[in-house]
């Protein structure tokens, strides 16, 4: 499995799960555990998802996440589950 993790921080706003969420589906991309927390009006969410499904190249996905969190004022990042294990080690 091809698990990557995606973080989105911003103002929380209406719909941000819903167009995260949909990118997602549409690109055949699995969300296996969320978690999503808004403090004192700040929106943070932390997924992980299984890409193992989609055709996407995974710069792609971080590309075009990143133009999503642009347009609706949150920033997107994601790493895949083996950088992300390896930098907490440290």
């Amino acid at each position: 499995m091809k698990r990557t993790i995606i973080t989105v921080v911003g103002k929380d706003t209406v719909g941000i799960i819903a167009k995260v969420c949909t990118y997602l589906a549409e690109n055949n991309i699995n969300i296996l555990d969320i978690s999503q927390t808004i403090v004192q009006g700040y929106f943070n969410m932390m997924m992980i998802v299984d890409t193992n499904q989609t055709n996407r190249h995974f710069g792609d996905i971080v590309d075009e996440l990143g133009a999503l969190g642009e347009e609706i004022g949150v920033i997107i990042k994601c790493q895949k589950e083996e950088i992300f294990d390896t930098m907490h080690r440290i």
